[in-house]
């Protein structure tokens, strides 16, 4: 096994920091407020029994409060604790897989003495060190360059080298890989995005959400073109991981590694509204000689200024963020997932009723393709569209990708026989893809339960599916109809009680969609991507389940019921999804049932 030069890292002559920090560089902390003086902080060990336990709520609160000081020892082991939590595989967190990567790589294990070179989804201009040493800054490049080796589908993700440089300030290199392939790898929760088109759709998403709950967005319009106001929101993650002193980051980022990316959107929010109130008063000297410099520089440099001179605690700062009404984690996601699918129409292209990607980013990705090759050699893909000399498709932007023969379902797939009598598969796969959400994309497809092989019932199902999340179900009736829903939640979520200990009778997220491939070929969203939601709770009745039936969307009826043996079903229109029934007869008798998980390997 190759030797482990970090593996005694931690015995640094700082208590907190590890060896690769510049601790002289490092700012002087403020003394502690009287009002949290004295107030005894919480240890790594008392956040770790929380989360062995499952009580997030109390974590979040915990890690939301405890105004531990960026020199705090606690982070050695709370910031893997918590990062750590969302990893999806063992397979990578073996002890020696990381050096054995880097042998891989490099050859040794020993620093190189050239210039590392970093994978193309970095950004040059956004490599953030902090207050990293040189051999700091070269273990950093190191790190990414590995992950970058190891997780190829990641296309474009600017904030993977900042937080990674930052998770070396208290931890050592082996940990910080494993901490930013358990954030990267992360279903559950989003933490970094990891394309081009889901960076635009987190500005997006800000600026959207800004404008709603932020009256400082106002004085940032009035301050500047609306093109402008664009430009300053595309920074937004930069005003928090570059802006923001380290002293405030570190807070901020023991709450990001437990809650995902929504702290950053709050974080972002609390500094437009600080700002606003900083610099929008002109009775007071410093508020117009603010005026001034903004009518002088622009308000995107006075914001870089405010944040490098800010004199508000990381305390109130968070407490500014976490203090802004009306921004459920459903609200958020519901926005985020709206843009993006307003960005996804915006770039396909359509051939007579199909829906295609412009690029390869909505397309089953290589590692996906030879996954779902090994499981079926039933339905291939091949488009009929130009090709170049090197036979890649070209699309009409004349960007190229390949298509390469794609099999999806299994070799005794009664669905897969359909799909190739009765209508063009490839139009189906492509269309199918492109209404996934992009992050889901990014993974293997894997066939998790079908009646052809498992049986039928409802028992072996949620055996074999409960702790899958998401997935795909795919019906086919004996008229040889075809339709199915993606649904975002796991099935084992039936099972969850209420404050008052009763189970819920729905359950899922407004990610969940319902769609038919035959004889019609057509997607049915959740209605609140739609707007507003009006219709209350019969809205948000995306899947239930019991030991008698499965049923999914509701309101005045059900999109798609199935009974315990997976025989005989329904489908209705439902206020969830303002869905037509499925298939003509309404009501349907069962030939297969196919369900499809994602996994980021193999299983």
């Amino acid at each position: 096994m190759p030797t482990m030069p970090s593996v005694m890292e931690h015995e640094a002559e700082h208590p907190a920091f590890s060896p690769h920090v510049d601790v002289a560089r490092v700012p002087q902390l403020a003394p502690a407020s009287p009002a949290s003086a004295g107030k005894p902080l919480r240890t790594a060990a008392e956040v770790q029994t929380l989360l062995t336990q499952g009580k997030n709520t109390e974590v979040k609160m915990l890690l939301r409060t405890n105004a531990w000081p960026a020199d705090h020892p606690v982070r050695r082991e709370l910031w893997s604790a918590l990062c750590l939590q969302h990893h999806n595989s063992k397979s990578d967190m073996a002890d020696g897989f990381y050096w054995d990567m880097v042998t891989q790589v490099f050859g040794s294990t020993e620093l190189p003495d050239r210039p590392i070179s970093l994978p193309p989804f970095v950004e040059p201009g956004h490599c953030h060190s902090y207050h990293l040493t040189q051999k700091g800054s070269s273990i950093a490049d190191r790190v990414v360059s590995v992950l970058g080796y190891a997780c190829p589908d990641i296309v474009y993700s600017p904030s993977i080298y900042p937080i990674c440089a930052l998770l070396l300030h208290y931890l050592s290199e082996e940990e910080c890989y494993h901490c930013i392939t358990s954030l990267v790898s992360s279903k559950k929760k989003q933490f970094i995005t990891q394309t081009k088109s889901l960076h635009e759709v987190t500005w997006k998403t800000v600026m959207q959400i800004c404008k709603k709950h932020v009256a400082a967005a106002v004085h940032l319009q009035r301050q500047c073109p609306s093109s402008r106001v664009e430009r300053i929101y595309m920074d937004w993650i930069w005003w928090v991981l570059q802006g923001l002193p380290f002293t405030h980051l570190v807070r901020v980022m023991d709450c990001f590694f437990h809650e995902g990316i929504k702290v950053l959107y709050r974080v972002a929010m609390a500094i437009l509204v600080l700002f606003h109130k900083h610099t929008s008063s002109t009775s007071t000297a410093g508020g117009a000689e603010w005026s001034a410099d903004i009518q002088k520089n622009g308000i995107d440099a006075a914001l870089t200024k405010f944040l490098k001179e800010i004199t508000i605690p990381p305390n109130k700062v968070l407490k500014a963020a976490f203090g802004i009404r009306g921004l459920s984690s459903s609200y958020i996601s519901r926005v985020f997932i709206r843009t993006e699918m307003i960005l996804q129409s915006k770039t396909v292209i359509r051939s007579g009723p199909m829906v295609r990607s412009r690029s390869n980013e909505n397309l089953p990705n290589s590692q996906s393709q030879n996954n779902i090759q090994m499981v079926s050699h039933t339905l291939t893909i091949r488009e009929r569209i130009p090709t170049d000399l090197e036979g890649d498709v070209v699309n009409e932007d004349g960007a190229t990708f390949v298509l390469r023969s794609v099999d999806v379902i299994t070799n005794n797939s009664e669905l897969a026989s359909t799909l190739l009598l009765n209508i063009d598969p490839q139009q189906d796969l492509l269309a199918l893809w492109s209404w996934l959400p992009v992050r889901i994309t990014m993974y293997q497809p894997i066939l998790l339960y079908t009646t052809e092989e498992h049986g039928c019932s409802l028992t072996t199902f949620y055996v074999r599916v409960e702790q899958h999340e998401p997935t795909l179900l795919m019906i086919k009736t004996i008229n040889n109809e075809i339709f199915g829903a993606y649904c975002s939640s796991k099935w084992g979520e039936r099972n969850l009680k209420d404050d008052r200990g009763n189970r819920q009778a729905y359950f899922g997220t407004g990610e969940t969609f319902l769609f038919s491939l035959y004889p019609e070929r057509a997607k049915y969203p959740w209605v609140g991507m739609e707007g507003e939601n009006t219709l209350g709770h019969a809205a948000e009745l995306f899947m239930a389940a019991d030991s008698k039936m499965i049923t999914i969307g509701g309101g005045e009826g059900q999109a798609i019921w199935m009974d315990e043996n997976i025989r005989y079903g329904k489908t209705d229109r439902c206020q969830t999804f303002n869905n037509p029934p499925l298939c003509k007869t309404g009501d349907f008798e069962i030939r297969v049932l196919e369900v499809y998980g994602f996994a980021a390997e193999q299983m």
